[in-house]
């Protein structure tokens, strides 16, 4: 047989420019957290205050374990499992099990994640109908509990949202993620400033500026501490995989470190105009800051209903924040597709549809908690809290945990800074000793903290 014809080993897919793996990496790290979670619990826990706490977090938590990830998945060229599998020097230490609970939360996510994206989904055509335009935050309420507790509007729009982020996944990394990250992530930040510009334009938005950026420290208590390193640690997509799994498809000569802290950079500036975007507004209409998750679906449409054209601007909200869930889920359901491809040695269109078809039929449950489920509860949590809880409480921090005492105490810095620096070709020898000290010593330490508050074994 002629050696020419055999078929040779397929090239493993990946990122194919600088400016793709920013767009892929940011799309990831940029999800609803932005636009719903950042603003609320900044209101919630302070303004300024917890804005300058959260910054400290991500510089110590967030962004040494997110640039861990990265190297590990550069190093190995593999998905989460195999990449901990091949780099694991000690093969009777099942580091591998680390990787797995990664993958599994990043299904976990998925399943109630996509339910939460199906209902901003939703929200683009009740903004365009004007069926929520309404400055009643009562008239709000109603539609949004319309929206949840109606079963087939539930699964129906759930499906939608996962039928979308197959095709794209199917597509490839390059074709598929890279490609659409890219496309996205420019209107995402054009829309964001243009709701800006028109937030700060209205009567009485300097008081949301000022509660946004004026520190009160008196704020600042324990609790507040501990939300602030929580969040800056799942903002930026750790602990489920994702940054291992994208960490592969980046280029040899990527940048690492620089490419984490311009990820992390621009998630804070978004979080930071989507606060712009939002408190202003809520100031100028009398609403209450501090209202929580209700904030994106209850007062976020009220608000609008009340100044000129808000309709439009509304409209433009709920786009923005599809477009924010979009690049968040193409990175969780990349995960498990990853792992069943390389694993199993399957298709990529077989293991997307396969992964697609067991979210649609797990994510039912928690499409379904708020209606035909509603009386099911397992530890007093209904599915869509259970799912919630499992990987934001307990598979996250511990995954995040457990990779950078890998990081640090097993791999070693050789390792890291043989990664880091692209074998030499970077001077950056000090800061990844700075950073390496960090993901050693106090990375862990925190995210254990974290751990344990989570599951409520210590309070403050």
């Amino acid at each position: 047989m002629d050696p020419s014809s055999q078929e040779q080993p397929k090239k493993r897919d990946g990122f194919t420019s600088n400016l793709g793996v920013l767009a892929a990496t940011l799309g990831s790290a940029v999800g609803l957290g932005n636009i719903w979670k950042f603003p609320s619990l900044t209101g919630m826990n302070g303004g300024a205050a917890f804005l300058i706490v959260y910054l400290a977090s991500t510089l110590l938590v967030g962004l040494p374990a997110m640039i861990a990830e990265l190297t590990l998945g550069r190093a190995a060229r593999a998905n989460a499992v195999d990449a901990m599998v091949k780099l694991n020097p000690d093969k009777r230490k099942p580091w591998w099990l680390v990787a797995a609970a990664g993958v599994l939360a990043a299904f976990l996510i998925m399943a109630f994640y996509t339910e939460v994206a199906a209902w901003v989904f939703a929200y683009i055509f009740k903004s365009i109908g004007g069926g929520i335009l309404s400055t009643d935050p009562a008239v709000t309420s109603k539609a949004f509990t319309d929206l949840i507790t109606n079963p087939l509007q539930s699964l129906v729009w759930q499906w939608v949202v996962l039928a979308m982020i197959t095709v794209i996944i199917i597509k490839g990394v390059s074709k598929g993620i890279e490609r659409t990250t890219r496309r996205l992530m420019p209107i995402l930040f054009f829309i964001l400033i243009a709701i800006c510009i028109r937030s700060l334009t209205l009567p009485g938005a300097s008081q949301g500026l000022a509660f946004l950026f004026k520190p009160d420290f008196s704020k600042i208590t324990a609790p507040v501490l501990l939300t602030a390193v929580g969040l800056s640690f799942f903002k930026l997509s750790t602990g489920m995989g994702t940054m291992i799994t994208y960490g592969s498809y980046f280029r040899e000569d990527q940048n690492i470190a620089g490419t984490a802290a311009r990820v992390m950079l621009a998630d804070l500036l978004v979080s930071i105009l989507a606060g712009i975007a939002i408190f202003p507004a809520v100031f100028a209409f009398g609403f209450q800051p501090d209202a929580g998750p209700s904030l994106l679906f209850i007062t976020i449409p009220s608000v609008f209903a009340s100044m000129p054209f808000g309709g439009v601007f509304m409209v433009l909200f709920f786009i923005l924040a599809a477009i924010a869930a979009t690049g968040a889920m193409l990175s969780l359901l990349e995960v498990p597709v990853a792992f069943l491809e390389e694993r199993f040695k399957v298709s990529r269109s077989r293991a997307t549809i396969s992964v697609s078809v067991l979210l649609a039929l797990f994510g039912a449950t928690a499409a379904l908690s708020n209606s035909t489920l509603a009386n099911v509860s397992i530890m007093g949590k209904n599915f869509f809290d259970l799912y919630d809880f499992i990987s934001s409480n307990l598979l996250l921090p511990l995954g995040g945990m457990f990779i950078t005492i890998f990081v640090g105490w097993v791999w070693g810095f050789g390792k890291v800074h043989e990664t880091l620096s692209n074998n030499g070709t970077l001077s950056t020898r000090s800061v990844n000793k700075a950073l390496f000290f960090i993901i050693r010593f106090v990375t862990p330490v925190l995210l254990f903290v974290v751990l344990l508050s989570g599951l409520k074994i210590i309070n403050f």
